[in-house]
């Protein structure tokens, strides 16, 4: 395969920024299109960063040095992008949430799947230290076993930012509210630690905000298919907004995870060398983070991501955030929404 790998951005909105800084510092990549159905949106990022602008991404696709196509845009607005790059034989990295229902994310798989092609979800918050390290902990036994996992998602959103723009806040492009668009990394980050969700009960509202259809505050209760319990919570209610934290409990320790850093490591046995990498990781804790202010953030994760997905086409491997990785969360969220709507436990599996 020729290199650089060529990159078509489609989808120029706030996240695109994150994508295109980190193409433009991967060494195997270059951007060859972006694409917005905005003329001045595509003629700005074509000025600052190059390429061949579009307004239809069915002509991006047409362009043979296209490899690799990041779909940006609204959630509910990715499957027949999706399915067309990959007949085109382009793979494809698509933002969370990978779509919006399991059928929809069960076609795109499927049509890269057919053509040989990756299909990768992001999740840059796998690709953070002190999320691997914990990570690694946990599956390597030190929390001993594990009992109890809670996610809280505890952040702010205005009504100017729902009424930004006319897919936010819908079921048909946005797919959700609070857990779908914002608690979604959270969900992601408890199911991979703990492992598998078997049941949740919930209960969701829209309690803060006017002109939405979807929840702007949710509460569920979980079992993992290890035996283990736990909790989401998750708003776009909560003013000011607070760091994304999960807590994580087992028979030998408990961890707990603000942000990017490990605020709590109490775990029986530490020894002096963990305790000096558990301290890389809390050292510097900060509590600015997206939780009122999405743009609060900066490309060096997505880049990570990226990078990898670059190395899973050129060795032929899944990336480690596949198309079925990233529809894990979104079965959970889904199971959460059908709860609150009939008041009754869901089974995952």
């Amino acid at each position: 395969m020729k290199l650089p790998l060529g990159f078509a951005v489609v989808g120029l909105g706030a996240i695109s920024r994150m994508h295109l800084e980190s193409v433009a510092t991967i060494r195997e990549a270059r951007l060859v299109a972006a694409v917005d159905s905005v003329p001045d949106r595509v003629e700005s990022v074509v000025k600052e960063f190059g390429g061949t602008g579009y307004t239809d991404y069915r002509e991006a696709l047409s362009n043979p040095d296209v490899d690799v196509v990041c779909i940006l845009t609204p959630s509910g607005a990715r499957r027949d992008i999706a399915i067309d790059a990959a007949n085109a034989g382009k793979h494809v990295i698509v933002e969370k949430p990978v779509e919006i229902t399991l059928q929809r994310i069960d076609d795109m798989i499927e049509a890269c799947n057919r053509n040989g092609v990756v299909l990768a979800g992001i999740f840059q918050f796998r690709f953070k230290p002190a999320w691997r390290f914990v990570k690694d902990a946990v599956a390597s036994g030190r929390l001993g076993k594990l009992v109890l996992g809670d996610a809280y998602n505890k952040w702010w959103r205005s009504q100017e930012y729902y009424d930004s723009a006319g897919w936010r806040g819908t079921w048909e492009l946005d797919g959700g509210g609070a857990l779908m668009n914002q608690g979604i990394h959270a969900i992601d980050l408890l199911q991979w630690i703990m492992g598998p969700v078997a049941e949740v009960s919930a209960y969701t509202g829209t309690l803060a905000h006017e002109r939405i259809e979807v929840e702007d505050t949710a509460v569920a209760a979980l079992k993992f298919a290890s035996g283990a319990l736990g909790t989401i919570e998750g708003t776009t209610s909560v003013y000011p907004g607070y760091t994304m934290r999960l807590e994580l409990h087992g028979t030998e320790g408990t961890v707990i995870i603000e942000g990017d850093y490990i605020t709590e490591w109490s775990v029986r046995g530490t020894t002096d060398e963990e305790m000096e990498q558990v301290r890389q990781f809390s050292a510097s804790y900060c509590a600015q983070s997206t939780a009122s202010d999405p743009a609060q953030t900066d490309c060096t994760w997505h880049r990570l991501q990226i990078q990898d997905v670059v190395d899973a086409i050129l060795h032929g491997r899944e990336p480690l955030v596949s198309g079925a990785e990233g529809r894990k969360s979104v079965e959970i969220i889904h199971a959460i929404y059908t709860s609150a709507r009939t008041g009754a436990p869901v089974r995952l599996r």
